[in-house]
């Protein structure tokens, strides 16, 4: 039995939210039990915003993380924040690009991906949410690389359509980061 307890942490604007639909959303058409439970400030784009994510092989019982096993910080203030709240274990997601602190505790694992600027190394300067995510479906059991594409059309809205194939270039460059 496999239980990803995901909370995504940063500011508005920095697609959180999406990031944590589409890891939703893939582990629903991967038939597992998923919930996705949002929050933000009043100002969505510039104040904070974070989402529990939970993916797992029986029932979900409350869709609150507060302990996770698998932790994204894309600022400084989520890392400082979320760090201690982290189970013993955990796998700590790090955008380095805005963050030059390393983790202070000895017993989780951090990934330092320097997500922002990646994004705009490949034309997608919004995109260094979906850079996160590669990375976490690469060291995690959570969801499944391969299928990725069902959960992002779930996702994106049609008047986006366009933004597919930039996504999974995105997902695909965490992946193989």
């Amino acid at each position: 039995m496999s239980t990803s307890n995901i909370l995504i942490a940063g500011f508005g604007g920095q697609g959180v939210l999406f990031a944590g639909k589409v890891i939703a959303y893939e582990g629903l058409t991967e038939g597992k039990n998923v919930s996705w439970l949002p929050s933000y400030g009043p100002e969505m784009r510039g104040g904070t915003a974070n989402c529990s994510v939970i993916i797992s092989d029986s029932p979900v019982g409350s869709p609150i993380v507060s302990s996770p096993n698998v932790l994204f910080a894309m600022n400084l203030p989520s890392l400082n924040k979320y760090e201690k709240e982290a189970i013993s274990g955990a796998k700590i997601f790090i955008d380095s690009t805005l963050i030059s602190r390393k983790v202070e505790r000895t017993d989780v694992e951090a990934f330092y991906i320097p997500a922002t600027e990646m994004a705009k190394e490949i034309g997608a300067p919004t995109l260094a949410n979906m850079i996160m995510v590669g990375k976490m479906i690469k060291e995690t059991n959570a969801i499944s690389f391969e299928n990725i594409e069902n959960g992002l059309k779930k996702v994106i809205p049609a008047r986006k359509a366009d933004m597919l194939e930039l996504n999974l270039k995105a997902i695909k460059t965490g992946y193989d980061f």
